[in-house]
């Protein structure tokens, strides 16, 4: 027998030991996709190996579960969702509010509609702006504490909408209500203080009543008050069943259906969603071209003795000012009064000093024992500075004869 030299067995060795490499690591490979041997072979793979493919296929489902989560959200119903509330307007008083506006306007809107709506589709709507959101003369604030103080009254914020005017207005509403809507028209600031019968003013009540034209369109029914109604009462109970259209008033005849003596005031409206009060809606925002220089409620008193009423076979009821009561025409009652309103006030500053007496008094009536509620003639305290603010705003003495102003 030959003998191998030493560079030969060395050789020799090294083929060998390749051999046996490829040999265990072709076992390692089958033991990986072969059920049947896995058992057997597993002592074969190293164990950092197996931990090294764990980690990347836990890595790879977590990424990709969560991938899907995130865009079957954004895309549902067929469609990434824009941000909402934020509903820019094209017109200051466009004839049909989102006519102009991408088709997430619409659904936005209907959001915060259907979060606040009761079962019967109705909503309680007000607009706020910037100055009525003020936390130093907030009419807001004194707004949303009366519903918290009145007679089973804190229930119903779960169904009020605030539609705000203006970008702070909006933020405003945001820190302190749950349904808040902003109506950003282009080409008008609304967020200052608007005076009675200024251009703002009008801008502002004009705009209001287009956007409930459009409310009920939707098929909503809506409660529109003024943020300078104080509730005190569910209102709902005492609305007129078979009205399509119902207004309280500055100053109430005692018949709810006196077109004539009545007089209506836009502050404080209950409407039912159907053709008739939208054709109505519609017929009243179009005569203000007929009416040019009048706020809404002045052309509502015009037209509400027109035969276009008749012919749609509108539902008109005026509200009782014994319920539906304010500064103009006091509710007499405190056991009746659901709602006073601040109006026959031109002021800011006037309002909000008024108004906090006005909460007083109604402190003062519902901590007093149920007998002494019942018993005592109770009034409201006389408006201080809005009765002495009005009569200076038209040229007013103290007997009601006009006087000269500077």
């Amino acid at each position: 027998m030959r003998l191998e030299s030493p560079e030969r067995r060395r050789r020799t060795a090294i083929v060998r030991l390749r051999r046996s490499s490829q040999a265990a690591i072709y076992s390692s490979a089958t033991c990986l996709f072969s059920g049947e041997m896995l058992r057997v072979c597993y002592w074969e793979i190293r164990p950092s190996f197996v931990l090294h493919r764990l980690r990347i296929a836990t890595l790879f489902v977590v990424v990709f579960v969560f991938s899907y989560l995130v865009f079957d959200r954004a895309f549902d119903s067929g469609r990434i969702r824009l941000p909402e509330y934020f509903v820019p307007s094209t017109r200051i008083f466009p004839s049909s509010l989102f006519d102009s506006l991408p088709d997430s306007a619409d659904t936005n809107l209907e959001t915060v509609l259907k979060d606040a709506s009761m079962q019967d589709h109705t909503v309680i709507l007000t607009t706020l702006n910037e100055a009525w959101a003020d936390p130093e003369n907030s009419i807001l604030d004194l707004f949303l504490e009366s519903f918290r103080i009145g007679y089973q009254t804190s229930k119903l914020l779960n169904h009020l909408v605030i539609i705000a005017l203006d970008q702070k207005a909006f933020m405003s509403c945001k820190r302190v209500h749950t349904h808040c809507f902003a109506l950003i028209t282009e080409g008008a600031d609304l967020s200052r203080e608007a005076y009675f019968m200024t251009p703002d003013y009008l801008k502002m009540m004009w705009l209001r009543i287009d956007f409930l034209r459009s409310v009920l369109e939707m098929g909503y029914n809506f409660l529109f008050t003024d943020a300078d109604v104080m509730w005190f009462r569910d209102p709902f109970p005492h609305f007129y069943p078979n009205a399509d259209f119902q207004i309280a008033c500055d100053h109430y005849s005692g018949n709810s259906t006196d077109v004539e003596s009545n007089h209506p005031n836009g502050g404080f409206s209950f409407v039912r969603s159907n053709v008739r009060s939208i054709e109505f809606y519609k017929y009243w925002y179009s005569s203000r071209e007929m009416y040019p220089g009048l706020h809404d409620q002045d052309v509502l008193n015009n037209i509400k003795f027109d035969s276009f009423l008749i012919d749609i076979d509108l539902q008109l009821r005026f509200l009782s000012t014994a319920y539906f009561g304010g500064f103009c025409e006091p509710s007499k009652d405190l056991n009746k009064v659901c709602t006073m309103h601040a109006n026959c006030c031109v002021g800011l500053g006037n309002k909000v000093h008024d108004l906090r007496i006005m909460l007083q008094d109604w402190k003062n009536f519902m901590a007093l024992p149920p007998s002494m509620k019942i018993s005592q003639t109770l009034t409201w305290s006389p408006p201080d500075n809005c009765t002495l603010a009005l009569r200076r705003h038209f040229g007013l003495s103290g007997n009601g004869t006009r006087v000269h102003t500077v």
